[in-house]
Protein backbone atom coordinates (compact mmCIF):
# COMPACT_ATOMS: atom_id res chain seq x y z
CA UNK A 1 0.00 0.00 0.00
CA UNK A 2 1.41 3.74 -0.61
CA UNK A 3 0.50 6.82 0.78
CA UNK A 4 0.64 10.01 -1.36
CA UNK A 5 0.73 13.74 -0.22
CA UNK A 6 -0.25 16.73 -2.15
CA UNK A 7 -0.94 20.27 -1.29
CA UNK A 8 2.33 21.61 -0.09
CA UNK A 9 3.63 24.82 -1.54
CA UNK A 10 4.83 28.19 -1.41
CA UNK A 11 2.79 30.93 1.31
CA UNK A 12 3.45 34.18 2.61
CA UNK A 13 3.21 33.52 6.92
CA UNK A 14 0.05 33.88 7.90
CA UNK A 15 -1.69 32.23 4.86
CA UNK A 16 -3.23 29.00 4.52
CA UNK A 17 -2.63 25.54 2.85
CA UNK A 18 -4.36 21.91 3.20
CA UNK A 19 -2.56 18.92 2.57
CA UNK A 20 -4.40 15.83 1.24
CA UNK A 21 -3.19 12.00 1.93
CA UNK A 22 -4.50 9.09 -0.24
CA UNK A 23 -3.75 5.27 -0.20
CA UNK A 24 -3.73 3.09 -2.68
CA UNK A 25 -3.66 -1.20 -2.29
CA UNK A 26 -5.03 -0.48 1.11
CA UNK A 27 -7.52 1.05 3.45
CA UNK A 28 -6.54 2.97 6.63
CA UNK A 29 -10.28 4.34 7.44
CA UNK A 30 -10.14 2.69 10.87
CA UNK A 31 -6.46 3.16 11.63
CA UNK A 32 -4.21 5.18 13.49
CA UNK A 33 -2.91 8.30 10.77
CA UNK A 34 -0.94 11.43 11.63
CA UNK A 35 1.44 13.88 10.13
CA UNK A 36 4.84 14.53 10.43
CA UNK A 37 7.04 16.80 9.36
CA UNK A 38 11.02 17.09 9.23
CA UNK A 39 13.07 20.50 8.47
CA UNK A 40 16.71 20.28 7.51
CA UNK A 41 18.97 19.55 9.86
CA UNK A 42 16.22 18.92 12.05
CA UNK A 43 14.40 15.33 13.60
CA UNK A 44 11.13 14.35 12.54
CA UNK A 45 8.50 15.66 14.39
CA UNK A 46 4.68 14.70 14.96
CA UNK A 47 2.49 17.21 13.73
CA UNK A 48 -1.38 15.87 13.96
CA UNK A 49 -2.71 12.42 14.83
CA UNK A 50 -6.18 10.99 14.13
CA UNK A 51 -7.40 7.44 15.25
CA UNK A 52 -9.92 5.27 14.35
CA UNK A 53 -12.64 6.97 16.12
CA UNK A 54 -11.82 10.71 14.69
CA UNK A 55 -10.12 11.59 18.10
CA UNK A 56 -7.15 14.01 17.67
CA UNK A 57 -4.26 14.85 19.05
CA UNK A 58 -1.74 17.94 18.03
CA UNK A 59 1.87 19.01 18.94
CA UNK A 60 1.47 22.13 20.98
CA UNK A 61 3.55 24.16 18.16
CA UNK A 62 0.40 23.78 15.89
CA UNK A 63 -2.36 23.70 17.88
CA UNK A 64 -5.43 25.99 17.21
CA UNK A 65 -3.89 26.38 13.75
CA UNK A 66 -3.78 23.32 12.41
CA UNK A 67 -6.26 20.72 12.23
CA UNK A 68 -6.52 16.95 10.67
CA UNK A 69 -9.12 15.06 9.43
CA UNK A 70 -10.14 12.18 7.39
CA UNK A 71 -13.42 12.03 4.53
CA UNK A 72 -13.71 8.15 5.25
CA UNK A 73 -15.82 7.23 1.82
CA UNK A 74 -12.95 8.65 0.16
CA UNK A 75 -9.89 7.50 2.72
CA UNK A 76 -8.31 10.32 2.47
CA UNK A 77 -6.98 12.30 4.98
CA UNK A 78 -5.97 15.79 5.73
CA UNK A 79 -4.20 18.53 7.42
CA UNK A 80 -5.52 21.75 7.30
CA UNK A 81 -2.98 24.71 8.22
CA UNK A 82 -3.60 28.27 9.13
CA UNK A 83 -1.93 30.95 10.16
CA UNK A 84 1.50 29.83 8.95
CA UNK A 85 4.66 30.85 10.18
CA UNK A 86 8.13 30.80 8.73
CA UNK A 87 9.43 27.68 11.83
CA UNK A 88 6.39 25.74 9.86
CA UNK A 89 8.21 25.10 6.77
CA UNK A 90 9.42 21.67 6.77
CA UNK A 91 8.95 18.68 4.51
CA UNK A 92 5.33 16.93 5.62
CA UNK A 93 5.12 13.46 5.70
CA UNK A 94 1.67 11.22 5.54
CA UNK A 95 1.94 8.00 7.90
CA UNK A 96 -0.37 5.50 8.96
CA UNK A 97 -0.02 2.36 11.88
CA UNK A 98 -1.63 -0.27 9.29
CA UNK A 99 -2.14 -2.57 12.77
CA UNK A 100 -3.44 0.01 14.81
CA UNK A 101 -6.97 1.81 15.09
CA UNK A 102 -5.49 4.16 18.22
CA UNK A 103 -2.77 5.98 18.73
CA UNK A 104 -2.07 6.81 21.89
CA UNK A 105 1.20 8.71 21.89
CA UNK A 106 2.54 7.87 18.87
CA UNK A 107 2.31 11.67 17.51
CA UNK A 108 5.76 11.36 19.83
CA UNK A 109 7.40 8.21 18.03
CA UNK A 110 7.97 8.29 13.97
CA UNK A 111 9.46 4.80 14.15
CA UNK A 112 5.71 3.53 15.56
CA UNK A 113 3.89 4.20 11.93
CA UNK A 114 4.79 1.23 9.56
CA UNK A 115 3.50 3.21 6.17
CA UNK A 116 4.69 6.39 4.40
CA UNK A 117 4.34 8.37 1.99
CA UNK A 118 7.44 10.36 0.06
CA UNK A 119 5.95 14.06 1.55
CA UNK A 120 5.31 17.54 0.28
CA UNK A 121 7.11 20.64 0.62
CA UNK A 122 5.83 23.29 2.60
CA UNK A 123 7.82 26.98 2.94
CA UNK A 124 6.47 29.73 4.48
CA UNK A 125 8.32 32.91 3.95
CA UNK A 126 8.16 36.19 6.24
Amino acid sequence: AQLMESGGGSVQAGGSLRLSCGSSGYTYITRCMGWFRQAPGKEREGVATIDGDGNTRYADSVKGRFTISRDNPKTTLYLQMNSLKPEDTAMYYCAARPLFRYCHDSILDPSSFGAWGQGTQVTVSS
